[in-house]
Parts: structure tokens; C-alpha cells; sequence
């Protein structure tokens, strides 16, 4: 069946699959000819990400086609030495950015514009080594070659929209915002706009909701938001190859903000925005597939051996990845006690204050719509899990290619074959030792067992440097990267921040509180 006929019934889907008639893994240069005179494309925008984990862009005005097949199959070149400030040298500085054409999409800001996601190469043509997405994909490389599986991610994208208020009616309550409808919700109509836009760029939407956080009235020094409203939303994604969810992620944080910007309001990814108030996660949920099914149960119905060795592997490196995953000093205002984040490594079901969850995933339970219609009859199909586990520790402040880059190096470290006996059996003794039930809280002496977790960017950045070699293992994570890191999380001078704070009187704590966290509103 014919690509238009199989998804016509479909408004969401990408319109360049429709318009093409093909899945975007077959797009192809002579397509975007096609493209470019049926939708009248006047520029091509090539985007990539700097260091500074922000999305950038290059304009390319469409004058004749013999340029755009050279752009297209040659790419372009950029200052390396202004994207890698500091990383690259300026007498060495230019780098070629080249289109991956899977990526491609109509910008919804501009339907004139044909857009791209690139990959940088160095000047003798190979993919360079210290730029974020690249680290990511040698991450998967070795870890599809040392393991024979695939690694999929779906992230939870957590943000709060701000804008001046404008109606009293209906108000929301404090941190009682989680899905929330209209009239109580205000900002739904931005967030339909947000949903349709990523899912007809990304088709890996799996839904939106509002989420706890509410503040009828932001209290700040920063003009941008002092005094306004700010709703938390949320938009979670499907299932992708954890390469592909890092393109999306990044993606999806620039057209956030481009709608916002539209409707003159402000979207911000910062991990607390009021003492109080739910910060942005950003949640990560992985799954391991094999022959593209889902393994992450065993026939008995338990968690199978990869999905546990998995969390193994994320336990060994948990308190280092907070180096990508938690890089801004209100990272660390999130991660508190009794706030549904982590503060010490352990896994568990369902409870949302482990550093990894195992959420519910339809193992013993099936046909549950029958359960409530009684009367249908529901065709008999092979159950196809959709069981993942939950890494609940990264923020907004999340440097994502790097951070799943380093989830990547944590899953090929559990599943290690050239390694001794003890070491091949270590992420299993790591998932028996770590496993808790009910609140950690109520039980002093396992609270006592149960290894800290950072509680400044500077401990992050000490726990990088001492476990480098996790990252630097087989060349992934190039020393540079790894310096960089650390150099930037050091620079934020917080230790002890938590208990300074708690020392000041209760104004003096208020005002330096939301100092330290609305200094980052836009950090990545």
C-alpha cells in the first residue's frame, strides 16, 4: 500500500512524507526538488547544535537548483572556533555542516523554508569528534556492536509558560496543576499548537497534559517574568532510537520556544522557577529492543536480565551523569527531599522519588478496554510490551546529546563481554543491592545505605573528573568534552548552596533563592 494510503486518514502526519509519498528514511535529494517547486521553497535552513547545547541556524537562499544539489549533497561550511569557543582553535577553525535528509521538515514559521537537522564534519571530511550528536552516535555504535540490542528513549519535556495574566476567573491552584483542563488551564491553545507542530515535524508525540506547577504571580528581579503567570506543561514523546530522540529533544526546545515567542509569552526549561512549586524534569524512559522488539520482560512476566542489567548500568554512573543532565545551580534546589525527585541511588516500581522507576507497563494486565465495554469483542493479537524504565534525575538544564550520550556509555558498561567475571556480574549485584519499596524516608538505616547523589554542579563536577574514564572508554567522550564540562559546572561556586541558604534569614533565603534559580531561564 502506497504511503498516501496507508496515513491519509492521518492530518498529523509529516507533510512531506504525504507530499512525497514516502517515510522520511527514503527521502532523497531529487525529492526535495519536488519539494522546492511544489511548496514554492524560497531558503533552505540548515540547524545544529554549538556547545553551548542551543540550536543554531543557517540561512540558505534557494537561487537555482544546480546550488541547492551542492548544498544538499556537500553541505556547508561554519567558524568552528565561535560554535566550539574554546574547543577548537581559531587558525583551525572551519568545520562542514551536512544535511541529514531524514530530519527533513517544512519550517512551521515559515512554509517557504525547507529545514534541516546537520551533523558537523571535519575538514578531511569525517564526523567531528566533539561535537554533542556525534558523541551520541559513536555512544550507540559501540553499544549496538558489544551488545547486539537497541537502545530507545522517550523523553518528558517539562516547561512553564509565562505571560501576563488575563483573567482572574477560574484561577488554578498551587501544585495542583497536573492535567488540569480549561477553563482552569489558560495556555491550552499554545499548547494544541505546540502538539500539532512537533508531532507533524517529529510523528513521535505521544501526548500533552499540564502538569503541577502553577504560580498566579511570579516573584522576581527578572523583568522578563516578574509578576506574570506561569503554567507548567508538559510534552512526552513515543519511543525512538536514542539517537533520533536526541534530534527531537533539541528540536522540540526551540519550536517551544518559537511558539511561545509568537504569542508574546515566555517558555523556560529552568529546573525551579519557586520554592514550592514542581520544577522541570526531564525524564527519560528506556527501553531495549532486539530484532525490534521490546525485551525488557522475561517469560515469567519479571523484568528481564538486559532490563535489569540496564539499570545496573545506570546505577554505576548515576551520580556522574548529573554532570549532562543537571548543569545549572537550581538543578540542585530540584533534587531535594520529598519534592517526587531523587536525592540518593536506588530503583524501584512505580515510586517517583527513586533515582529509576519502573512504571507500569501492561505486563500481567491485557484487553483492559473490555474491562470497561464489556460488550466488544477484541480481536486476539501477540502482545507487543511496552515496559521501559524511568531515569528520573535530569532537568531543563540538560545538555541532551551529552546526557544521552553518557546514558548510552552507562547501557554498553552493563553489558560489557571483555571484561572479568566479577565485572560482567556487577551491574546485576548493583540492582539486588539498590532496590527499595515504599518511601526511602520512613527507613532510617536504609537511608543510611543508599549513596548520595550530587547536591551542587561543583560535587558534579569533581564526580566527572574522577570518573572520566567511564566516558572516555573507546574514544567516545574526548578529554576536551569532559574538561569543558567540568570547567563549566565549577564555575558555579555552589557547594554547600542548600546549606547556606538554610542559614539566612527567611527574606535574605527567599531573595537569593530566586536569584540562584532565575539566572538560568535560557541556559540550554
Amino acid at each position: 500500500m502506497a504511503f498516501k494510503e496507508s496515513k491519509n486518514i492521518f492530518s498529523l502526519t509529516n507533510p512531506l512524507c504525504f507530499l512525497l509519498d514516502k517515510e522520511s528514511s527514503d527521502f532523497r535529494v531529487e525529492d526535495f526538488f519536488k519539494v522546492i517547486e511544489k511548496k514554492e521553497i524560497e531558503k533552505i535552513i540548515f540547524h545544529y547544535v554549538g556547545l553551548d547545547g542551543k540550536l543554531k541556524e543557517l540561512w540558505i537562499p534557494v537561487t537555482e537548483l544546480a546550488q541547492v544539489e551542492m548544498v544538499l549533497y556537500e553541505g556547508e561550511r561554519v567558524d568552528g572556533s565561535s560554535l566550539f569557543k574554546g574547543l577548537i582553535d581559531e587558525s583551525l577553525s572551519d568545520l562542514y555542516v551536512v544535511p541529514v535528509y531524514k530530519t527533513a521538515f517544512i519550517n512551521p514559521f515559515d512554509p517557504h523554508s525547507l529545514d534541516f537537522i546537520c551533523r558537523y564534519l571535519t575538514p578531511d571530511g569525517h564526523l567531528a569528534p566533539f561535537a554533542p550528536d556525534n558523541i551520541l552516535a559513536k555512544a550507540v555504535t559501540n553499544f549496538r556492536a558489544n551488545s547486539g540490542l537497541d537502545l530507545y528513549a522517550l523523553g518528558e519535556l517539562e516547561f512553564f509558560l509565562i505571560k501576563e495574566k488575563t483573567t482572574f476567573f477560574y484561577p488554578n491552584e498551587k501544585q495542583k496543576g497536573y492535567h488540569a483542563s480549561a477553563p482552569y488551564l489558560k495556555s491550552g491553545e499554545i499548547l494544541d499548537e505546540i502538539v500539532k507542530l512537533l508531532a507533524q515535524i517529529t510523528g513521535a508525540v505521544k501526548y500533552a497534559h499540564a502538569e503541577v506547577g502553577y504560580i498566579e504571580s511570579v516573584r522576581s528581579d527578572n523583568k522578563e517574568i516578574m509578576g506574570k503567570e506561569a503554567e507548567q506543561l508538559e510534552v512526552e514523546f513515543l519511543p525512538r532510537p536514542i539517537e533520533e530522540m536526541g534530534d527531537w529533544l533539541v528540536l522540540a526546545r526551540w519550536l517551544i520556544r518559537q511558539v511561545a515567542f509568537r504569542h508574546n509569552c515566555l517558555a523556560t526549561f529552568t529546573p525551579k522557577l519557586e520554592e514550592g512549586v514542581a520544577g522541570n524534569g526531564l525524564h527519560l524512559h528506556l527501553e531495549l529492543r532486539q530484532n525490534g522488539k521490546n525485551i525488557m520482560v522475561g517469560p515469567d512476566g519479571s523484568l528481564s536480565e538486559e532490563a535489569r542489567r540496564l539499570i545496573g548500568g545506570l546505577i554505576e554512573y548515576a551520580d556522574s551523569l548529573t554532570a549532562f543532565g543537571n548543569t545549572v545551580s537550581s538543578s540542585y534546589l530540584r533534587l531535594v527531599p520529598h519534592q517526587e525527585a531523587p536525592t540518593r541511588v536506588c530503583w524501584s516500581d512505580l515510586n517517583r522519588s527513586a533515582l529509576i522507576r519502573v512504571p507500569l507497563g501492561w505486563r500481567q494486565v491485557g484487553k483492559l478496554a473490555k474491562v470497561v465495554n464489556p460488550q466488544v469483542q477484541i480481536p486476539e493479537k501477540e502482545r507487543v510490551s511496552r515496559q521501559t524504565i524511568e531515569l528520573r534525575i535530569p532537568d531543563g538544564s540538560a545538555h541532551i546529546y551529552l546526557l544521552l550520550a553518557g546514558i548510552t556509555m552507562a547501557a554498553d558498561w552493563a553489558f560489557r563481554k571483555d571484561e572479568s567475571l566479577f565485572q560482567q556480574n556487577w551491574p546485576l549485584e548493583l540492582v539486588a543491592e539498590y532496590y527499595v519499596k515504599g518511601s526511602i524516608f520512613d527507613d532510617p538505616e536504609l537511608l543510611k545505605k543508599l549513596p548520595l547523589l550530587p547536591t551542587s554542579c561543583l560535587e558534579s563536577s569533581r564526580l566527572l573528573l574522577a570518573k572520566r574514564h567511564l566516558y572516555e572508554r573507546d574514544g567516545v567522550f574526548p578529554s576536551a568534552i569532559i574538561d569543558y564540562m567540568a570547567k563549566l559546572l565549577a564555575a558555579e561556586d555552589d557547594e554547600f548552596m542548600n546549606e547556606k541558604l538554610a542559614k539566612l534569614p527567611a527574606d535574605d533565603r527567599l531573595h537569593e533563592t530566586r536569584r540562584i534559580m532565575h539566572k538560568d531561564l535560557h541556559r540550554h
